[in-house]
């Protein structure tokens, strides 16, 4: 993973613009510390574009791997890449044998090789997790793309001029940007009339058509496998995030079964153990659960411990790097951030985590209230296409700020569209032998003659990032919020922030912290505001009036559902 800049449509001081798209790179470079390429390609009419790439180095490490790339077989086409295509070796033997040239074994070159066979039509070819700007000066066009679910961010937007700017970050375009700075979204791609268009669009996304497929456990249990298996491809040392929950300690196992059987090779990584992460407050649930992890599947295991002093600390910092102020983003980026210094300084530049498995199979508490699986499906299906507003965001922005790249196999192209075809008999607590969510998930992997988790742990109730890693967090943070806030500014938070006006004194400072950073009213609408209770859409509030008073993202506002349920104050009220 690496961060990207593209500047387009220039006219003007080449050597001064090329200054500016260093400074802007530079502030994007966190993502990419090994390092930069510039590349300048001028135009006949004197218009000129710049594109620059920030690298971090996962995949060929040699000089070969470098960007902004050239395309061996059409030298007018010059690209970046940011990401992972975990379908490059298939798509090298295919395009090999029709003649196509290679160079080194970084899996980014086959975006330039997908584009002279394909055109646009090359992002419907690639698996991963990616963006990419990539210029064609024969065409005089450009063609920007984001993955299919959007687990790399991207940013587009122009100033007075018209010259048009595309960045891995918002931070590195917002301030040059004249008031129109957008997210492109998941699954869409943008060209020279800048108006981004959707290239995928899976059956799923049709909410009316509910999936008919039940599950069968040993498909559920080859598919994911599979996914874990393509996504351990990696040149330099990996680890496993392992929270203690089922989601991330299932990726985990599996990823360390597949090493013992030597379908990945531990030594061409300069590997020798096996490493996994947790961190959280003194005594926090997620540190016992991931110790019990480790102990089972056999890694070295870290466990780091945060106060809640330290990660107040850190919020300004985070907000800076995720770039949102919504609540649950932050008080889940924060430990994650922590965390990532700590893996990085270890030597580990990507690792495994388990995101997307909540929304795929209907994991967060609220779940159990859903009123029949139509509705769960038509909420799923919310859920995932909203990951990139929240949890993956998170999860990269918090952990590139270091230069460590997440990987969640879970939101692999492949197994989503299987698993997004199970039918929602099959994900509804209600109808399942264990009062449980993510039941037949869970079933999939209950092997008792081949553990691959303790069954203490296989078998724990959901907890949310932010609240296993302690409590007490959650609740500092609040208290924090309570001393900075004033109630001269609560009373006119309507007045100070007529837009996304914030619904809690948590809300209100880590706006307020935001706005320090990108002032922009353009900025403040990339992060998404709506009401919630423990992580769910707008719509799934109507499932349960017990919901509409405790809309607070913490799972332990689930009445009735969590084991340490307590009643939260209405935030409407303070």
């Amino acid at each position: 993973m690496c961060g990207i800049l593209g500047i387009l449509g220039i006219r003007g001081d080449i050597t001064a613009w090329r200054a500016l798209a260093v400074k802007l790179a530079n502030r994007i470079r966190h993502r990419g510390p090994d390092g930069m390429g510039v590349v300048v390609i001028e135009e006949d009419d004197g218009t000129f574009n710049i594109l620059v790439h920030q690298r971090l180095s996962i995949v060929d490490i040699s000089e070969e791997g470098r960007q902004p790339f050239v395309n061996p077989d059409n030298q007018n086409v010059h690209f970046v890449v940011n990401g992972e295509i975990f379908n490059f070796p298939q798509l090298r033997e295919v395009y090999e044998a029709k003649g196509s040239k290679f160079h080194g074994h970084s899996d980014s070159q086959i975006v330039g090789v997908l584009y002279n066979h394909h055109g646009q039509q090359l992002v419907d070819h690639l698996d991963g997790m990616w963006t990419f700007i990539l210029y064609d000066k024969s065409k005089k066009t450009f063609l920007a793309a984001r993955d299919h679910v959007g687990i790399i961010p991207l940013y587009f937007g122009t100033n007075k001029d018209g010259v048009r700017f595309i960045c891995s970050e918002l931070k590195g375009i917002h301030d040059v940007c004249d008031a129109n700075v957008q997210i492109l979204l998941p699954g869409n791609y943008i060209t020279n009339d800048w108006t981004p268009r959707e290239w995928y669009n899976p059956a799923w996304y049709n909410m009316d058509l509910i999936p008919t497929n039940r599950c069968k456990l040993e498909e559920l249990n080859a598919a994911l496998t599979e996914a874990v298996r393509e996504e351990l491809m990696s040149d330099v040392p990996f680890g496993f995030l392992i929270s203690g929950g089922v989601d991330s300690s299932l990726i985990s196992s599996i990823a360390v079964r597949l090493l013992k059987e030597g379908k990945a090779a531990m030594p061409e990584r300069g590997m020798s153990e096996i490493h996994s992460f947790c961190i959280g407050l003194e005594g926090s649930p997620d540190l016992e659960a991931s110790r019990k992890v480790a102990e089972s599947i056999g890694t070295t295991h870290h466990e780091f411990v945060f106060t809640v002093e330290e990660g107040i600390d850190a919020i300004p910092e985070v907000i800076y790097h995720v770039e949102s102020y919504n609540p649950t983003t932050i008080r889940a980026s924060t430990p994650m951030y922590l965390m990532a210094r700590r893996i990085k300084a270890l030597g580990i530049k990507m690792v495994l985590t388990g995101e997307g498995a909540d929304e795929i199979f209907g994991g967060y508490l609220y779940f159990h209230k859903a009123p029949n699986k139509e509705e769960l499906h038509k909420e799923t299906v919310r859920k995932v296409r909203d990951l990139y507003k929240f949890d993956l965001l998170r999860a990269n922005k918090s952990t590139m700020a270091w230069g460590l790249e997440v990987r969640p196999p879970f939101l692999n192209k492949r197994f989503i569209e299987y698993a997004m075809s199970i039918d929602p008999t099959d994900k509804w607590v209600k109808s399942m032998p264990k009062p449980i969510e993510k039941c037949v998930m869970r079933a999939a992997f209950d092997t008792p003659e081949n553990p691959y988790l303790p069954n203490e742990v296989l078998w724990r109730q959901k907890e949310q990032f932010s609240d296993g890693v302690g409590y007490k967090w959650v609740d500092g943070i609040k208290a924090h919020a309570e001393k900075l806030v004033s109630e001269a500014d609560w009373t006119n938070r309507a007045t100070i922030y007529p837009i996304n006006t914030p619904t809690s004194k948590e809300m209100f400072l880590f706006r307020r912290i935001f706005e320090s950073h990108f002032p922009s009213q353009d900025s403040v609408l990339t992060v998404p505001f709506n009401l919630s209770i423990a992580c769910s859409t707008a719509a799934a509030i109507e499932w349960d009036e017990s919901f509409k008073k405790n809309t607070d993202e913490s799972g332990r506002a689930v009445l009735g559902i969590h084991n340490q349920a307590e009643t939260i104050k209405d935030t409407q009220q303070h």
